[in-house]
C-alpha cells in the first residue's frame, strides 16, 4: 500500500464514542473516501477513520477531536510505543522537524536502555512491511554505533531474515525518533559546522576541516588517540601558533570533518562572464543556469531572487546538482528557500548563465542532441487542441528508437522517471487516458507538458531531451508534491502515485477484494508467505501465491496492473531469477464471474486453497470444480481434511452445464522495470514474437564529465526470447554474468511488471 492513498490523524481529545479510542491514537482514512465526505453540501462531524491499532475496524470519530498528520509525522509517530508520548512528541513541532531533518550519514546520540550512544544513522524506514489492511508502519532510525559505544549494540543490521543496513555484530541499534538527537555544536563562541560534515572513513593523511573557538581551519589528519573515554584526532596545521611550519593540534573527534568545507559559509561571487553571455537570455525562478567555481563549472536551477545583506545589485540563491555549496538555502541565519545541506549557493545574479549542456546550438559536442522541432504540429488545426499521438509499432521501432541519443536523456537522477515514462508510454497506450482526461485549472499545465514535450516528442520523434524531463520534474516540486523531484532519486512507484492520483485524479487501477471488502490501489506488491515452496517462480506463480497468502481476489479485470516484485528496498532480493509471464491468466483470480472446473471443463461451483499447493494439480491456477469432481477429488483419504468453499456465481449461470471453450481472461506483459544497485532501466515488449524486445537505459554513456551530458540508448535484445523458451531447468542453470546481451537483467532485477488488457486499447 501507499500512504499517499491516505489521510492521517492523531487522536487529541478523547470522544464521547467509542469508549476504547484514547488520545494519542492515529488513524487513518483512504483519501478518495475523505474527499466524498468533505463534499458534502453540510459540514461534516465525524469520519469514519481506522485507528492503527484496531485491526481494520472503522470508526465514527468525532473530527473535533483530532488533528491531521502528514504522512512523515504519522510514521514517525506510529514508532513510539506509549499514546500519552505519541501526544508529548506530537505537540514537540521542533523535535520532528529536526526528526525530519537528519538523514543517512547524520552523526546522532541515541537513547538505548538509559544510556546514551553515539553512532551513525544507516537506515531509516520501517522494520516490517505494512499489511494490507495497513497503509504504514512506524518509522525508525537504524544507527551504527561509533567510537567507544561499540559493541554495546543489539544488532548487526538485521530484523528477522531481512538486512536493513550492514554492521558489525551488536554495533547496531534501531530506535524512534524520540530517542535520537542529531550531534548539535551550539556554544556560541564557536563556529557551527556544516549539517553534512562527516567523520566516516578518516585515515591518516586525510584533508580535514577542524573547528575551533576562533574559526574554521584546515589540515592533514596525523592519527586519532583515545583519551579519557573520548576520541581526539591529531592534525597537522601546517603552521603552529606562532606562524611557524609544522604545527599540530589535537581536536575532538565531533569537531573533525573529512574533506575541506568552505569557510564562509553564505555565499560565493565569481568572475562576471562577458556581456554577450547575457544578452536576450531571460533568467527567472527555477531556470537551470550554470556558473563558474574555483573547481570548474558548477550547475544548479534558480530558488530565490532578492537582494542580500552588504552585497550589491540582485542576486540568486542557486540549488546546485551536486554538493558544491555551503548551505541548505538559509543566508545568515534566514531561510531563503530550502534544499539539502550542502546545496545552496548565494551569488550575484550576472553571474549566471544559461546551462550550456542544454543549449544544443552552442555546444561543442561531438555526438550531437537531436535538433527537433517543437512539437506544435499536434495541435488540431480546428479544435486547437493537442492532440495525442499513438504509440509506436513493431515496424516503426528500428528506424525510430534503435540506438544512441535515442529514448529519454537522463539528468540529474532522473532514471526513475525517464524508464517509467519509457516503459509507460512508448510501445503502449495502457496509460493514454491520464493524457487529456479532465483535470484541476492548476495541475492542467502539467498535464499538457507530459503529453506535449514528453509522450508526444517519444512517439513521434523518438527522442526527449533532458531539459524537457527536468521542466516536468520542477513542475511537480513547484506544485508541491515532493520538495527534491528534481535533485533526488526516487522509486518509479512513488513517482506514478503522484501522477496518476494527485495530478490527475485517475480511478484507482486495481480494485482488490477481501472478505467481501473492496479496496483500490494503483499498484500492487507481492508478499509471500515464508512456507512457499517457490524456487525459480514465474510472475504468474508470484502473483497466485501472494494473493492466495493474503485473502485477496480480483473485483474487477485491471486495464492496467503494475505489480512490484518481492524484494527489499533495492538490494534484498527474494529470488535471484524470476521467469517473466508473457501473460497471465486471472480467470480464477477474480472474485466474480464463472470457473471452468480444472479437471472436466464444466461450470465450476466450489473453490479449495488447501489444493493449491497439490503436486497433483498444476503448478498454476486456483484450484476449482464443479460439485461432482470436487467430490471426487476430496474422496482421497488424503484431502478428505480439505475445505473448499462455494464460488459467488452469477445466477444466470446456475443449473446449466459449461462449454468447454471458456474464454478466458489474461493480460498481457509490455514492460519491466529493472534496477540492479541505484539505477532503473526498462524493458519493452513490442510486438507478438519471443524476441520482440528493446532495451532503454536512459544514462547509458556519457559525453564530458562535469560539463557534459547523458547519452541515452535504445537497443534491440532479442536474445531475451532464447531464454524465455528454455524449460525452467535450463533456466535455472544459466549462470546470469554468462548470459547472453542485457537478458541478464531482465530476468534477475527485475523490480516492476507493467501488465495491459489489450481489449481495452485505445487505439485500434
Amino acid at each position: 500500500m501507499d500512504s499517499l492513498n491516505y489521510r492521517f490523524f492523531i487522536v487529541t481529545k478523547k470522544p464521547e464514542f467509542p469508549k476504547h479510542i484514547k488520545r494519542g491514537c492515529i488513524c487513518f482514512i483512504r483519501e478518495h473516501k475523505y474527499k466524498s465526505g468533505i463534499s458534502k453540501s453540510a459540514p461534516i462531524k465525524t469520519l469514519n477513520v481506522t485507528p492503527f491499532s484496531s485491526s481494520s475496524l472503522s470508526y465514527d470519530i468525532d473530527v473535533n477531536c483530532m488533528e491531521c498528520l502528514t504522512p512523515d509525522e504519522a510514521g514517525l509517530l506510529l514508532a513510539v510505543s506509549d499514546d500519552d508520548e505519541k501526544i508529548k512528541w506530537f505537540r514537540s513541532p521542533e523535535a520532528i522537524q529536526t526528526a525530519l531533518g537528519m538523514k543517512v550519514g547524520t552523526s546522532v546520540v541515541a537513547e538505548e536502555n538509559g544510556d546514551r550512544l553515539r553512532g551513525t544513522i544507516r537506515y531509516i524506514g520501517p522494520l516490517v512491511e505494512p499489511s494490507f489492511s495497513s497503509p504504514m508502519t512506524g518509522r525508525f532510525f537504524g544507527i551504527e554505533l561509533q567510537g567507544i559505544d561499540r559493541g554495546k549494540g543489539s544488532t548487526d543490521g538485521s530484523i528477522s531474515y531481512k538486512e536493513l543496513f550492514k554492521c558489525d555484530k551488536k554495533c547496531g541499534i534501531f530506535a524512534p525518533f524520540c530517542k535520537v538527537r542529531p550531534v548539535i555544536y551550539n556554544s556560541p563562541t564557536k563556529p557551527e559546522p556544516p549539517a553534512e560534515q562527516t567523520t566516516e572513513g578518516l585515515s591518516p593523511g586525510d584533508k580535514v576541516t577542524y573547528f575551533t573557538k576562533e574559526k574554521c581551519q584546515h589540515g592533514i589528519m596525523l592519527n586519532m588517540e583515545e583519551e579519557g573515554g573520548a576520541l581526539f584526532v591529531k592534525i597537522s596545521t601546517g603552521t603552529d601558533a606562532t606562524g611557524k611550519r609544522g604545527g599540530e593540534i589535537k581536536v575532538p573527534l565531533e569537531m573533525v570533518a573529512k574533506g575541506e568545507i568552505l569557510s564562509e559559509p553564505e555565499s560565493m561571487d565569481m568572475e562576471t562572464p562577458p556581456l554577450e553571455t547575457l544578452t536576450d537570455v531571460h533568467m527567472g525562478l527555477n531556470s537551470m543556469v550554470e556558473v563558474t567555481l574555483a573547481s570548474g563549472n558548477g550547475y544548479g536551477m534558480i530558488r530565490w531572487i532578492g537582494t542580500l545583506p552588504d552585497r550589491d545589485g540582485v542576486c540568486a540563491g542557486l540549488e546546485l546538482e551536486e554538493d558544491y555549496g555551503v548551505s541548505d538555502g538559509t543566508f545568515k541565519g534566514k531561510r531563503m528557500f530550502t534544499c539539502p545541506p550542502k546545496r545552496a549557493l548565494f551569488v550575484k545574479l550576472k553571474s549566471c548563465r544559461p546551462d550550456s549542456r542544454f543549449q544544443t546550438s552552442s555546444a561543442n559536442h561531438s555526438e550531437k542532441i537531436p535538433d527537433f522541432p517543437h512539437l506544435e504540429e499536434d495541435v488540431n488545426v480546428d479544435t486547437g487542441r493537442l492532440e495525442p499521438v499513438p504509440p509506436i509499432t513493431s515496424e516503426q521501432i528500428q528506424p525510430l528508437l534503435i540506438g544512441r541519443m535515442r529514448g529519454i536523456q537522463g539528468h540529474c537522477n532522473s532514471c526513475y522517471m525517464d524508464s517509467a515514462l519509457f516503459s509507460l508510454f512508448s510501445c503502449s497506450s495502457a496509460l493514454d487516458s491520464m493524457l487529456f482526461k479532465s483535470t484541476t485549472p492548476e495541475d492542467a499545465p502539467i498535464q499538457r507538458m507530459l503529453l506535449r514535450d514528453i509522450v508526444n516528442p517519444l512517439r513521434s520523434k523518438g527522442f526527449v531531451e533532458a531539459r524537457h524531463v527536468m521542466n516536468f520534474r520542477q513542475q511537480l516540486q513547484k506544485h508541491g508534491y515532493h520538495h527534491s523531484f528534481t535533485t533526488d532519486e526516487k522509486d518509479p512507484e512513488e513517482f506514478l502515485i503522484v501522477i496518476m492520483h494527485h495530478i490527475l485524479a485517475l480511478d484507482p487501477l486495481l480494485k482488490l477484494s477481501a472478505a467481501g471488502k473492496v479496496q483500490e490501489s494503483y499498484c500492487y506488491q507481492i508478499f509471500l508467505d515464508q512456507n512457499h515452496s517457490l524456487v525459480l517462480p514465474t510472475v504468474q506463480q508470484l502473483l497466485e501465491h501472494s494473493f492466495l497468502s493474503s485473502g485477496l481476489k480480483l473485483a474487477e479485470v485491471p486495464s492496467c496492473l503494475i505489480l512490484q516484485m518481492p524484494r527489499f528496498g533495492k538490494r534484498f532480493k527474494m529470488f535471484p531469477k524470476i521467469i517473466p509471464s508473457l501473460e497471465l491468466d486471472i480467470t480464477t483470480l477474480l472474485s466474480e464471474g464463472p470457473q471452468q472446473c480444472i479437471l472436466c471443463g464444466n461450470l465450476a461451483t466450489e473453490e479449495c486453497t488447501d489444493c493449491f499447493k497439490e503436486d497433483i494439480f498444476s503448478p498454476t491456477g486456483f484450484k476449482v470444480f464443479c460439485r461432482t469432481c470436487s467430490s471426487q477429488v476430496h474422496a482421497h483419504p488424503q484431502r478428505r481434511s480439505h475445505k473448499p468453499v462455494l464460488l459467488d456465481i452469477p445466477k444466470s449461470y446456475l443449473g446449466r452445464g459449461f462449454p468447454h471453450t471458456m474464454t478466458r481472461d489474461r493480460l498481457e506483459l509490455f514492460a519491466v522495470l529493472c534496477i540492479e544497485t541505484s539505477h532503473y532501466v526498462s524493458f519493452v515488449k513490442h510486438g507478438p514474437s519471443s524476441q520482440d524486445w528493446i532495451f532503454f537505459d536512459s544514462m547509458a554513456d556519457r559525453q564530458g564529465e562535469r560539463d557534459g551530458f547523458n547519452i541515452p540508448e535504445v537497443q534491440a535484445c532479442p536474445e531475451v526470447g532464447m531464454y524465455l523458451e528454455m524449460s525452467p531447468a535450463e533456466l535455472a542453470n544459466q549462470v546470469p554474468r554468462d548470459m547472453k546481451g542485457v537478458a541478464k537483467r531482465l530476468f534477475c532485477d527485475a523490480y516492476m511488471y507493467l501488465y495491459q488488457n489489450t481489449s481495452m486499447s485505445l487505439y485500434c
